[in-house]
């Protein structure tokens, strides 16, 4: 009981960080357009601001949805761990940094709380990945 508890309090954490976040980057918003411009500018690639803010902004909601469907939440989880070690990734070695648009470090902290979650909600779930991975 107190696992499964646990587990769903996870995922709504994660699904609460996602599901906020994707207002700023479906809008456009000065905040979203900046992280990707950024990124952008320092990558040279130039599908980053709007196509992959599109990109991560879906690939949250479907992550978020999966982690409340019956026998596949532990893929949400890990697709929760892929979308914020990017996010981790950038804010950590590009010229975005930790603090954006001063908010104090706010979305680089729950990117780390978002990537923690999904891992603790993986090897809550072990067994369900091995039966997706078909072992």
């Amino acid at each position: 009981m107190a696992r499964t508890i646990l587990t769903y309090a996870l995922s709504l954490f994660i699904a609460f960080v996602f599901v906020q976040s994707l207002f700023f980057k479906f809008t456009g918003a000065d905040e979203s357009l900046y992280i990707f411009q950024t990124i952008e500018d320092w990558s040279g690639l130039t599908f980053f601001e709007p196509g992959m803010r599109w990109v991560v902004g879906l690939s949250e909601l479907v992550a978020s949805i999966l982690l409340f469907v019956p026998g596949v939440q532990v893929a949400g989880a890990v697709m929760a761990i892929g979308i914020m070690t990017g996010a981790i990734f950038f804010h950590l070695f590009t010229p975005l940094g930790i603090e954006v648009f001063g908010d104090g470090g706010a979305l680089f902290f729950l990117a780390c709380g978002v990537w923690l979650s999904a891992l603790v909600l993986i090897v809550l779930r072990r067994q369900q990945l091995s039966v997706l991975l078909g072992r």
